[in-house]
């Protein structure tokens, strides 16, 4: 069986991402309207072949390639905690925390059982960080948020 992004991306993850496509075995998202960057999500190899322990996520622009890269580990998140206990692994062990791209005789996928809840947030924090909310917006949330002015001085004149 090979690992399908398609089915991983759409079985494990609710997208926080508006606007996204699968392309191979990556993820390209467009998280902000007429931004030349772009967010790249793919799985994150191990050492052997086949395996994956996480999400490798990058920014990319189309002339200065590569802005960032970071690495959500499967295990950092608790994507498979319960799939694992139910095994009885443990850091250390084989097949801790990864999924892999065997040819395995089971009817499940290999991410089968994963919690996405703490990739999903990881993801969020990423990408609001690389693509924030447009300048408009922030501006006006925190001057809702912001307190009234009430110390009973009148205000001062220039």
């Amino acid at each position: 069986m090979a690992l399908h992004a398609q089915q991983f991306f759409d079985d494990v993850i609710e997208w926080p991402l508006h606007e996204y496509v699968i392309v191979g075995d990556a993820l390209y998202a467009s998280p902000q309207p007429n931004s030349p960057l772009r967010l790249r999500i793919d799985f994150a190899p191990t050492i052997r072949h086949g395996e994956y322990d996480g999400l490798r996520l990058r920014v990319v622009h189309p002339e200065q390639g590569v802005l960032d890269t970071a690495i959500l580990r499967f295990a950092d998140h608790g994507t498979f905690a319960r799939r694992d206990t139910a095994r009885d692994l443990v850091p250390g062990r084989d097949g801790y925390a990864v999924i892999r791209d065997w040819h395995a005789h089971s009817s499940q996928p290999p991410w089968h059982g994963a919690d996405d809840t703490g990739l999903r947030i990881a993801i969020e924090q990423y990408a609001h960080f690389w693509f924030p909310p447009p300048a408009v917006s922030r501006r006006g949330a925190r001057l809702v948020a912001r307190p009234a002015l009430t110390t009973g001085a009148s205000p001062r004149t220039r």
